[in-house]
C-alpha cells in the first residue's frame, strides 16, 4: 500500500500521513473486531519505498480472510481520501520504485489442530504429509494461479528477480525471493514451519477468487500426493537457466491457465469464460 497527497498540502505530506494512519487504525479496529473473525488490522508499519505501509491482518478462515481484506482495503482508501492523501495498492505505482503486494500466509486446520505443520516423525521440511502435499499442488499450479492473484498487466512489472516478489516457478525455506516460502514464525518449534507464503498476489487480485484458486490447487495436490521439488535456499536468480521464469506477462499467466484442466474442473467453466475474458481486454 502506497500513500501520496491528493494535491498540494499546506502543510509536511509526513504529518498528513500520521494523521491518516491514526485515524486508519481508529476506524479499523474496532469495525474490523465486530465484521470479521479474527480480522482487525494487527500490524501497520511504514516500508522501504515511497509512501510504502504494510498492513497485517490476523488468521482467520478463508472466506473471512477475503472479506476481510476488501474491508480494510475500503477503510484504508476512505480514511486517506478524507484526509487528501491517496491510497493505492498497484502493484507497481512507480517504475522506478518498490512494488507493493498482497502476500498470503496459509495453514490448514482440522478441529482446531493446525495439520500443515508436523507432528511426531512425519515431517518434511518441517511440514506434515498434508502440508506438503497441499503446498505442492500450489507450486505445480502456481503459473495458472498468476491469472487470478496478478490480475493486471501491471502487476507483472512488480514480479521480476531481486525485488522479494517471486519471479522463479520454485519454493524455499524462508526464502523471500521464491514465490512460496515456508514460514515459521516466533514460538514455533525449531525445524517445524506453521504455514507458507504466496508472494504472487497483489492488492489488485479479487481475494474470493484468488484464495479459491490456490484452494483449488491445493486440493489437487491432496489428491494426487504431489510433491515439490527441492527447496531453494539461495536467490533463484543467481541459477540461471536451472530454473524457469513464472509468467512475465498477464498473456502468458492466461496461457497457462488455459492448459489447466484441473482448475478449469474446479472453479467451473462458466466463471473462467468470464475471467478470461475480462482479462483479455486488459493487454488488448
Amino acid at each position: 500500500m502506497k500513500i501520496f497527497p491528493l494535491h498540494t498540502l499546506s502543510s509536511s505530506l509526513a504529518s498528513k500521513i500520521e494523521i491518516a494512519i491514526s485515524h486508519l487504525l481508529k476506524l479499523t479496529l474496532p469495525a474490523a473486531a465486530k465484521t470479521s473473525r479474527r480480522g482487525a488490522v494487527k500490524q501497520l508499519h511504514a516500508e522501504a519505498g515511497r509512501g510504502q505501509f504494510e498492513v497485517a491482518l490476523g488468521h482467520t478462515a478463508c472466506t473471512y480472510a477475503a472479506e476481510n481484506l476488501v474491508f480494510t482495503r475500503e477503510v484504508i482508501r476512505a480514511v486517506a481520501r478524507k484526509r487528501g492523501l491517496l491510497a493505492t495498492f498497484m502493484p507497481k505505482y512507480a517504475l522506478d520504485d518498490i512494488g507493493s503486494g498482497s502476500h498470503v500466509h496459509l495453514s490448514l486446520y482440522q478441529n482446531g489442530e493446525n495439520v500443515f505443520m508436523a507432528t511426531g516423525g512425519t515431517s518434511r521440511y518441517g511440514m506434515s504429509t498434508v502440508g506438503h502435499e497441499f503446498m505442492a499442488g500450489v507450486l505445480h499450479h502456481l503459473p495458472a494461479i498468476l491469472a487470478f492473484t496478478a490480475p493486471l498487466p501491471n502487476s507483472y512489472d512488480r514480479i521480476v528477480p531481486n525485488t522479494w516478489s517471486g519471479a522463479y516457478h520454485c519454493w524455499g525455506k524462508e526464502n523471500r525471493e521464491a514465490p512460496l516460502r515456508t514460514a515459521c514464525p516466533p514460538g514455533i518449534p525449531d525445524g517445524l514451519v506453521s504455514n507458507f507464503e504466496i508472494k504472487s498476489f497483489d492488492g489488485c487480485a479479487n481475494p474470493h477468487l484468488g484464495l479459491a484458486a490456490i484452494v483449488a490447487a491445493g486440493i489437487d495436490g491432496l489428491r494426487r500426493h504431489l510433491s515439490p521439488p527441492e527447496p531453494i535456499d539461495t536467490n533463484p536468480d543467481s541459477l540461471g537457466d536451472k530454473l524457469h521464469r513464472l509468467p512475465k506477462s498477464l498473456s502468458e499467466s492466461l496461457g497457462a491457465l488455459q492448459k489447466d484442466s484441473v482448475l478449469k474442473d474446479l472453479i467451473g467453466e462458466k466463471l473462467l469464460v468470464a475471467i478470461k475474458g475480462i482479462r483479455k481486454v486488459c493487454f488488448k
